[in-house]
């Protein structure tokens, strides 16, 4: 059978031996908004748990938006078009509004990527901005949470007398889901913040993963400093297959978004009777696959599908490499994973980034990773803790010649947009 997966901008197609898939996972039929400017502007009128925009923005003095940056596909002029105008309608002149890119502790944004993410309009009309997260006296410290995570949130939101908040609501692998709560911890806060907030003490509790909000510590703490921090109306969307707008919800921070997953759960779930031998996936293309650090996602994604002992077969762009010098870093200090585990739990050893590569580690306790790219050599991806292959064909190939004749292959070309699971 031939498959598409998703790969950097352009897809991959795969030949795949058709009496050895036994499942292709993917979205749920959805048809995508007729118009989805108008329902925009709908849920800014009649938002969930809050007043409408209008009401909400009249006699502000100012104005803070935050949008995701350019690993998420968001829609974000489509979004920001009515919401900025209802702004000004409201009394705020565009002067006095800025547009804080929830830039997390990812890199800054190229000028071209915020026009990319905005469009010409809004990025010549309005002060558009990154978030600086290890720079810490950009930020104002809000004291501790309930669970001890020291609170730094950027002093341009925190100052703001309306804050707004705008994202995409999706499979995540640590907060069960992004959007709501995620555009301020992590988006716009401190480095002080992440580490502790993703550090091993919340990372490795067992609901600390795709799909789960009850009982999750990372939804739970980053929920509760969103709402101590101060969030006046978010904005976010469900997006199909083809990255078109499903849904938009808008309005309270927890309601609106867990409207939105309530929706996004029946979209993007699928199941598959029991676990197969090998999974082969992608890391949903661009935006998202620009990184290894990124493309981590695609395996964490197709970890519940896979047996122990079994294969993910990752097909990611990477056209941007590894990702940051200090997850870099992480690779050439740790000869094994081992060993960085022990080290991050011992608590003495702290590098930028260490929880991505502490997801790669719970993935290689399950399975065997076999990565296919364009973006980096082989040399440089066998010292990833993962397995270079030099086509997909190839990989799936060789796990089969492993595995047996009776050996099964799941196929998941969305990659992490799907939340797999099994029945």
């Amino acid at each position: 059978m031939r498959v598409c997966l998703e790969y950097a901008r352009s897809g991959l197609e795969v030949e795949l031996p058709d009496d050895r898939v036994v499942r292709t996972l993917a979205y749920k039929n959805a048809p995508p908004l007729a118009d989805p400017a108008a329902e925009v502007q709908a849920v800014l009128s009649h938002p969930t748990g809050a007043p409408p925009l209008a009401e909400v923005a009249r006699g502000r003095r100012d104005a803070c938006v935050v949008i995701s940056d350019i690993t998420r596909p968001v829609p974000n002029e489509l979004i920001l078009t009515p919401v900025l105008a209802t702004l000004e309608q409201a009394g705020i002149a565009p002067e006095k509004i800025t547009i804080l890119v929830a830039t997390g502790l990812h890199r800054p944004s190229k000028p071209e990527e915020i026009v990319e993410m905005v469009g010409e309009r809004i990025a010549a009309r309005y002060q558009v901005v990154d978030h600086h997260g290890q720079e810490r006296n950009e930020h104002t410290y809000l004291g501790d949470s309930p669970r001890g995570v020291p609170i730094w949130i950027d002093s341009r939101y925190v100052e703001a007398d309306l804050k707004i908040t705008t994202g995409l609501i999706e499979p995540h692998l640590m907060a069960g889901f992004s959007g709501g709560r995620k555009l301020i911890c992590p988006g716009i806060a401190a480095l002080e913040t992440v580490k502790v907030w993703h550090g091993p003490d919340f990372l490795e509790h067992p609901k600390a993963d795709c799909g789960i909000l009850e009982g999750n510590p990372v939804h739970e703490e980053n929920t509760w400093i969103g709402r101590h921090t101060g969030c006046d109306f978010i904005v976010n969307v469900v997006i199909d297959a083809e990255r078109r707008p499903l849904k938009f919800v808008a309005g309270d921070m927890e309601a609106a978004f867990l409207e939105g997953v309530e929706f996004e759960r029946g979209v993007v779930t699928d199941t598959i009777d029991e676990a197969v031998d090998i999974v082969v996936t992608s890391s949903a293309g661009y935006p998202l696959d620009t990184t290894f650090y990124q493309a981590v996602k695609g395996l964490t994604g197709a970890l519940p599908v896979v047996k122990h002992g079994g294969t993910i077969v990752l097909a990611a762009g990477l056209t941007e490499g590894i990702g940051s010098p200090e997850f870099q870093k992480l690779f050439d200090e740790n000869p094994s994973l081992e060993v960085f585990v022990e080290r991050i739990l011992g608590k003495k050893y702290f590098v930028l980034d260490q929880w991505q590569l502490e997801e790669l580690a719970k993935v290689r306790r399950k399975c065997k990773v076999k990565l296919v790219s364009d973006g980096l050599p082989a040399a440089t991806i066998d010292k990833l803790f993962v397995e270079s292959a030099p086509s997909v064909e190839q990989a799936v190939a060789d796990s089969l010649a492993e595995y047996g004749p009776d050996a099964k292959i799941a196929v998941i070309p969305k990659g992490p947009y799907v939340l797999a699971q099994v029945a």
